[in-house]
């Protein structure tokens, strides 16, 4: 029984009484530890130790149709005291401002490290892990203190209706679990985030970048600092090198020179790098060149090559997951100051990691790929379950595990259709209309 593996001690006959019950992937100790390199651990007694309001943010993250003081009840957060088990709003924000966003932090980490590298080693190509990189962009609560902190796009029609914050995700791509993440505001570049990135990154490994994120000291730090550590990426219209080899047809091996601006700041970077260029084209749509490291093209085929760059869409599917279904299309984080906000953000990215965790399971039972498992699906039916045996009577919950073990085959997907045969395109127009001061 996968999906409902971390509820055994439920089945039990007992009622629950921790959230932590469900994520039974994550060992307390690491909860534990969290907090105390942190600083933050609960000395005095209270009402919301901080151990129960770090799975407050993980369920916040999980729960985004129900308000916080709703997710306090029904995750049974609030320990037993002589004066009622209720908490105001008020003793959540303190609590929460007690904790901070730091342990949180440090207990994603924690499970990253522990969970990506295990999942990357299961579906490897050409004994390369594979991994992907890339940004987006959340709104926050429009407060002025999220404004001071994060910053407000600008747009057309004037300023931006919401604050925004930058992320930068590492990806396992065929796992869709987070190796890692780094947040800043709306000003910070990509690519200084993803530079932060790096050393997540294990050697034997290839990482497939959006061509916005060609920058030479990226590309060059992530090949120096570790064996094997190759990269992919889409080449510029305007980016210029010299052939040295042939190695098939639209096949060459180049040598680009580093511009001289480049290397007045960055003096520890080569005049020239080798990469190897592929060409290819698929139909009805443009020719596309494809810059990588992987120099070897009877190890690395370049057919094979041009088909695993379109896996980096597989982040693009990881923040739709996250937008669309985690936050139920809405978008703006609810925390109205800067570092709940960061508290927010790594609770709801560690809620994300477990759904996928127990995605990954229910896909090896079935002996299928994990990106055939719904994240939605899965979603909808551990929030369900949840919900509805923190109201069943103790007795009926083994029942529902039964039920639990038993739609998991509902959760699967028809394989993924071959190349896009028609160009993508907007089908709906944006408004017209001036947006309301």
């Amino acid at each position: 029984m996968d999906l409902g593996l971390a509820l055994l001690d439920v089945g039990r006959g007992e009622r629950p009484e921790h959230f932590a019950r469900w994520a039974g992937a994550i060992d307390p100790a690491w909860i534990d530890a969290a907090l105390s390199a942190t600083g933050t651990a609960t000395v005095r007694r209270r009402k919301l130790p901080a151990e129960q309001v770090v799975w407050l943010a993980i369920g916040m993250g999980m729960f985004r149709d129900r308000s916080i003081a709703e997710v306090v009840e029904h995750l049974d957060l609030v320990l037993p005291a002589a004066t009622g088990r209720q908490v105001t709003s008020s003793a959540i924000v303190q609590a929460r401002d007690r904790l901070g966003a730091a342990p949180l932090q440090a207990l994603f980490e924690q499970l990253a490290e522990h969970w990506a590298p295990a999942s990357a080693e299961e579906h490897r190509w050409r004994g390369l892990a594979l991994y992907g990189v890339d940004g987006s962009t959340l709104r926050v609560a429009d407060t002025p203190e999220n404004e001071a902190a994060f910053g407000r796009p600008g747009s057309a029609r004037g300023r931006a209706g919401y604050p925004q914050l930058r992320v930068v995700a590492l990806l396992v791509l065929r796992t869709h679990l987070l190796a890692g993440l780094e947040i800043g505001p709306w000003a910070a570049s990509e690519l200084s985030l993803a530079a932060a990135l790096l050393s997540k990154i294990p050697e034997r490994s290839l990482t497939i970048l959006d061509r916005g994120f060609l920058s030479y000291d990226l590309l060059y730090g992530l090949h120096r600092d570790g064996a094997q550590r190759h990269w992919l990426i889409r080449a510029k219209a305007n980016l210029k090198w010299r052939v040295l080899e042939r190695c098939g047809p639209k096949d060459h091996l180049v040598e680009i020179t580093l511009p001289r601006a480049l290397r007045a700041k960055h003096p520890e970077l080569p005049e020239t790098f080798r990469a190897r260029a592929i060409r290819y084209k698929q139909p009805r749509f443009r020719e596309q060149t494809l810059l990588t490291s992987l120099l070897e093209p009877d190890t690395y085929p370049a057919a094979e090559i041009a088909r695993l760059y379109h896996e980096r869409w597989e982040l693009e599917l990881a923040f739709d997951e996250i937008k669309t279904h985690t936050l139920e299309r809405e978008e703006a984080l609810r925390s109205r100051a800067p570092e709940r906000v960061h508290q927010e953000l790594w609770g709801l990215a560690i809620a994300y990691n477990l759904v996928r965790w127990h995605m990954q399971r229910i896909a090896r039972r079935l002996n299928l790929a994990p990106v055939r498992i719904s994240y939605r699906h899965t979603l909808m039916l551990l929030r369900s379950f949840w919900l509805t045996v923190w109201a069943a009577s103790p007795g009926v919950v083994p029942r529902r595990l039964e039920q639990l073990d038993a739609q998991s085959a509902l959760l699967v997907l028809p394989p993924r259709r071959g190349a896009r045969r028609y160009p993508r395109a907007v089908k709906v127009k944006m408004s017209s209309y001036r947006r309301k001061p």
